[in-house]
């Protein structure tokens, strides 16, 4: 097995101490189908505030129905919710669970300096390195379940994705996956805890586009029957993409962005300072 392999297989995984002081709990499995699927099924029994995290996943899925390619060296974690918010507020937790890993990677990765893509993407330069997906179900006609998935590129470029795709150990990061998971639940945790069931979301937003792509950033958005072009304009406060089309400004609350530009993205440094 790779040297980078064998560092980044889960040796001691265990939760942050401020995951732990704050009251989350933690299953671990070598191999599931899903993290998310596993949690969700937690959920249905009443269980609240546990991270699933697996070495690998043979079923995992992306946004859309997509699949989401897992082989082993790689981060696999799910984060299952009992009523975290009202259920109008859920798609939030996505901007939630971005913020924490680009507020993660982003002390472990600088050349290219990671990027969030809206809506849950943190990209090095035009490939993706990072991505979330939130999934819920009812539990007892009564409360909803939450498993916000997140995937992080540690030591494997998944094939086949149909995208530029890139791992922390292509930029030359070398970190192992049972501290990244740590240092991710602990980040979580804050960041739940800022985001207040909702109430926080202002400053979620604020905060997710301080780690964003640059303003100006082009980009195309696929919708279900057709494509839009234009460039970034950060999000809306509820959590929409503003994109600047020749017809104006539209606000856009579901599609798939790909990024116009495929050269490493770097912010001008006057603007850095100014923000």
């Amino acid at each position: 097995m790779p040297p980078q392999l064998l560092q980044s297989r889960y040796s001691d995984v265990k939760l942050g101490q401020s995951a732990s002081i704050a009251g989350y709990s933690l299953v671990h499995r070598e191999t599931v189908a899903s993290t998310n699927a596993l949690a969700l099924e937690l959920g249905a029994k009443g269980r609240s505030k546990v991270w699933v995290v697996a070495d690998a996943q043979v079923g995992g899925r992306g946004r859309h129905g997509r699949t989401w390619v897992s082989p082993a060296g790689n981060l696999y974690a799910s984060l299952l919710l009992l009523d975290p918010c009202k259920v109008a507020d859920a798609p939030k937790l996505g901007f939630v669970a971005g913020l924490a890993v680009a507020d993660l990677i982003r002390e472990y990765a600088a050349n290219p300096q990671p990027f969030l893509k809206w809506p849950n993407d943190l990209v090095a330069g035009a490939s993706k390195l990072s991505g979330v997906l939130l999934e819920g179900r009812s539990v007892n006609l009564v409360s909803q379940a939450v498993a916000i998935g997140i995937g992080i590129n540690v030591a494997t470029v998944p094939e086949g994705t149909g995208r530029a795709v890139t791992s922390l150990e292509e930029l030359r990061v070398s970190v192992g996956c049972d501290t990244l998971f740590a240092e991710l639940s602990d980040r979580m945790a804050y960041w739940l805890m800022i985001f207040a069931g909702g109430a926080g979301f202002e400053t979620i937003c604020a905060e997710w586009l301080r780690l964003a792509l640059p303003t100006g950033t082009r980009m195309s958005v696929k919708l279900p029957r057709s494509e839009l072009s234009g460039s970034f304009r950060g999000v809306d406060g509820d959590g929409r993409l503003v994109l600047d089309t020749l017809d104006g400004l539209v606000h856009v609350e579901a599609g798939d962005v790909f990024l116009n530009d495929e050269r490493p993205i770097a912010r001008d440094k006057d603007k850095e300072n100014a923000s």
